[in-house]
């Protein structure tokens, strides 16, 4: 099959739904379909796209961005010219620009297009207003003539319902991992010994945007409380700067624990996997999340994890890899220390992690229903 997959950002700097489009394309490549992606050129580099495997990536220069809405003005006519010969397109994210303009010539040529919106739907956090402009203008017809429209989890399902998709529109298909690139993972220590932390330290690690939505704040507090009951806890945040780091800096003075706290940048390949396998316990405690990809890595390599409740593989995780407690200070202290505390739990979440990702979450089991979806909507 020719499919196209279009994206507002591409770049791996720019979190989930960027890496998990990557990895889609580069799957389906495997499996021997034509893969092009339409993207902005934020962040992107030829270095990477060069690495995707397969997969041939065209970047559209971004000329505005407004309230992270990225124009691309050169996508009107390559998608004017190009929808006509693809079988089926797959659009990631919801409010974007590439959207409109890919979903007006979709419509034109009779192209079927499936649409995956990576946890955007909500209208709960920042921006209401515009989004629900979005959506009056252009999102409600955007999701109607959708072939499928793919949820990751139950409750972005419900979400898809509440705006009016009928259900028999509506797949459910988790993100995943490539269970190849965890095969060989780095020895214990590596990173420890890099960023000098003792082997008898007990490591929270956070991995992912340096933004003020993803519970950073909470994560700090509760982590001060937890280090005036375990001396020897350290916690390492990792990630770029998404506007929010200089104000988790200064919170992280304020508390009084700037020398417990590590602060590392951006993660990437065997860099990434050495920290997960060095930590103690992974935590990624947004309030409202629509997955959390970073929680299925780091049960790829062993390690246990805590989520909020509003996670939405919260249910995989409570009391099997990890923990899964209400969004709250003193709930999150307390199930850090609970696992940190416990060596025997440590390694049964860590062990049980693992057997979950080759079970639930690997992109060969993905990737074919991906392909089965696109069939179905190309044979309509």
């Amino acid at each position: 099959m020719k499919v196209l997959q279009v994206i507002d950002l591409f770049s791996p700097m720019h979190g989930g739904a960027a890496k998990v489009a990557s990895q889609i394309s580069a799957a389906l490549a495997s499996h021997r379909h034509d893969i092009l992606v339409y993207t902005s050129d934020l962040g992107l580099s030829q270095q990477y796209i060069s690495s995707i495997s397969g997969v041939r990536v065209q970047p559209f220069k971004s000329w505005l961005n407004l309230a992270e809405f990225r124009v691309t003005p050169g996508i009107i006519r390559q998608a004017r010219e190009q929808i006509r010969h693809f079988d089926v397109i797959h659009l990631h994210n919801y409010r974007t620009f590439q959207n409109m303009v890919v979903c007006h010539y979709a419509r034109k040529h009779g192209i079927p297009y499936v649409l995956q919106a990576h946890g955007s739907l909500t209208t709960f956090s920042q921006k209401r207003g515009l989004k629900r402009t979005f959506d009056t203008v252009w999102g409600y017809g955007i999701l109607r003539d959708a072939s499928k429209v793919i949820a990751i989890t139950k409750i972005e399902a419900e979400e898809y319902r509440s705006m009016g998709v009928s259900p028999e529109k509506i797949e459910i298909v988790p993100n995943g991992v490539d269970l190849s690139e965890f095969e060989d993972l780095p020895a214990k220590g590596e990173y420890r010994e890099k960023r000098g932390l003792r082997n008898d330290d007990k490591v929270i690690l956070y991995i992912g945007r340096i933004h003020q939505t993803k519970g950073l704040d909470i994560l700090a507090r509760a982590f001060a409380d937890l280090s005036q009951v375990l001396r020897n806890v350290r916690l390492v945040v990792a990630g770029p700067d998404d506007g929010y780091l200089p104000s988790l800096r200064k919170l992280v003075i304020d508390l009084g624990i700037s020398d417990k706290v590590v602060f590392d940048g951006l993660f990437a390949g065997r860099d990434k996997l050495r920290a997960y396998v060095d930590a103690d316990v992974h935590v990624s405690f947004r309030e409202r999340e629509p997955f959390g990809l970073t929680l299925i890595e780091a049960c790829a390599c062993g390690t246990p994890v805590i989520c909020s409740t509003g996670c939405g593989i919260a249910d995989a995780i409570d009391g099997q890899v990890g923990l899964a407690v209400p969004y709250d200070k003193g709930q999150l202290q307390q199930a850090m220390q609970h696992i940190l505390s416990d060596d025997k739990l440590r390694l049964q979440f860590g062990e049980r992690g693992k057997a979950l990702v080759r079970e639930r979450f690997n992109w060969e089991r993905i990737v074919g229903h991906l392909e089965a979806l696109y069939e179905g909507v190309r044979r309509k």
